[in-house]
């Protein structure tokens, strides 16, 4: 059971991590006209589990200047808080997994 805890854990923690990296790149290129907004549908790709590279896609229905460049500061602020923020919950419920089987280790030893 820990195993598939621990393996969910770790790919969620993944598909954070390459959250992160799309959003920093859509920070990056604010300024870049003609630069189209990139996101992963993080649901789905959660959902599918294969393990392999997200599906990466251009964001819709956000507003364009008229460089053709359709990043959103706020929207990309808001996605770091919260990646940020599940991150943290990942990070201390696999601690907290672990925990549990340290305990159960050390109680086995003292019997």
């Amino acid at each position: 059971m820990l195993d598939a805890i621990a393996g969910q854990l770790e790919r969620y923690m993944d598909l954070l991590g390459a959250r992160q990296k799309l959003v920093a790149s859509n920070i990056a290129n604010a300024d870049t006209p003609g630069y189209q907004t990139r996101d992963i549908d993080f649901q789905a790709e959660f959902r599918n589990a294969t393990g392999g590279a997200p599906l990466v896609q251009e964001v819709e229905g956000l507003t364009t200047k008229n460089d053709g460049n359709n990043v959103s500061l706020d929207r990309e602020a808001r996605l770091l808080a919260e990646n940020a923020l599940r991150f943290s919950l990942a990070s201390s419920l696999l601690r907290s997994q672990l925990q549990l089987v340290r305990s159960a280790i050390k109680e086995g030893q003292s019997s």
